[in-house]
């Protein structure tokens, strides 16, 4: 079985889907390995690393693409490449099925059977496959050291002989993967930490990282099987805002890291917040690729609004991207030596298996997985 890994084409995108390491693992299980020449230099890994792990260099892309029998990427692929695949090439990346309807058809029409890496169920079993996980912890110490760096304000309280400076305050909205490990993060820099999450459960994790939990009672909340946070109806959004409004206010930084898979982030900080909130305070909205959290906030972008610096910066997890890239390769690998067969040496999808259940999107020509294929009939037919 040939693993193919080209180069990340996607502006700013500084991660690598396959580390050395990783390859050389792979091609001891009995795998060829072909990757595009270059694929390393945003991390500084020659190619030569790379051959020397027993993969094999190419480079001409197309030819690439056109012999794999797997396709290994961070970012979903370009329509064009997609007519490039053989048929019956499994292909694994981050692929946002559930707003990428024509590329998923278009993979359908190809024969390609996809694996969307965000889809790996939330197990145990699995986590050592969930690139959501892995890529979020990072996302939510990235953010914390963006906040230190444009607040004009040190994080921890300081005794001096000029007076004592008290600690930055800093309120985490969302306490998932991101949230606690900003949380942690702020902690270790010395603020003092605020946390909110619509789901109480939460509240003994906020609590043994050093945070005080926000409570506003919204009714009944509580979370998805796979772990993350309901939608909030209106009126409970409007609730949990008029609550927020007074955190927010005494707050120097805010970091939002509330997202619903496969649906728009919802919007927590209104412009009124905003405009609550003192001159030089900072907001990070980590929801910013999925439309985001805060009014006012803009895709790549840092912008002031009344005072307030809103940070919107896209793929905060390749800011740190050599770790960002060892546990991305890790995953990628994990998921691989899950499901491969020793003897005929190539990947084997189980499809009772619930791990290829929850991430297995196209295969023979067909949506197999059932949570997209309901998401396409519960939404307008394309054109219609």
């Amino acid at each position: 079985m040939q693993i193919a890994v080209p180069r990340e084409v996607h502006g700013g995108e500084t991660r690598v889907a396959l580390l050395p390491e990783h390859a050389a693992r792979l091609v001891k299980m009995g795998a060829a390995v072909a990757l595009e020449a270059g694929l390393g230099e945003s991390l500084r890994i020659t190619d030569d690393a790379y051959t020397a792990a027993g993969a094999s260099l190419e480079t001409d892309r197309r030819v690439l693409l056109a012999r794999a029998d797997m396709v290994l990427r961070i970012r979903k692929p370009a329509p064009e490449e997609i007519a490039l695949l053989k048929e019956g090439c499994i292909y694994a990346s981050l692929l946002d099925p559930f707003n990428e309807r024509e590329l998923v058809e278009s993979c359908v029409s190809r024969g390609i059977s996809t694996i969307s890496m965000e889809m790996i169920p939330r197990s145990t079993r699995a986590q050592k496959m969930d690139v959501l996980s892995s890529q979020a912890s990072l996302a939510g110490y990235v953010a914390v050291i963006l906040a230190a760096e444009r607040l004009s304000k040190i994080f921890p309280m300081m005794m001096t002989p000029a007076g004592t400076i008290a600690p930055t305050r800093v309120f985490v909205i969302g306490a998932g993967v991101a949230g606690l490990q900003a949380i942690a993060t702020a902690k270790r820099l010395g603020a003092r930490v605020e946390a909110f999450d619509t789901r109480p459960v939460v509240e003994e994790e906020v609590k043994s990282l050093g945070a005080r939990f926000v409570k506003i009672d919204l009714g009944e909340t509580g979370q998805t099987q796979q772990g993350y946070a309901k939608a909030l109806t209106e009126a409970q959004l409007q609730k949990q805002r008029e609550g927020m409004a007074k955190v927010c206010a005494a707050s120097d930084v805010v970091i939002t890291t509330a997202q619903l898979f496969g649906r728009p982030a919802p919007l927590i900080i209104t412009a009124d917040m905003v405009r609550g909130m003192g001159p030089g305070s900072v907001i990070v909205d980590l929801a910013v690729e999925s439309g985001g959290n805060v009014a006012g906030v803009q895709l790549n972008q840092e912008v002031e609004v009344d005072g307030v610096r809103i940070i919107g910066l896209a793929n905060l997890p390749g800011k740190v991207a050599v770790h960002a890239s060892q546990m991305f390769s890790s995953n990628l690998f994990n998921f691989i030596a899950e499901f491969w067969n020793a003897e005929e040496k190539r990947l084997a999808l189980n499809f009772d298996d619930d791990i290829i259940k929850g991430c297995l999107i196209t295969h023979q020509g067909q949506i197999v997985n059932p949570v997209i294929a309901k998401h396409y009939e519960s939404i307008a037919p394309r054109g219609g």
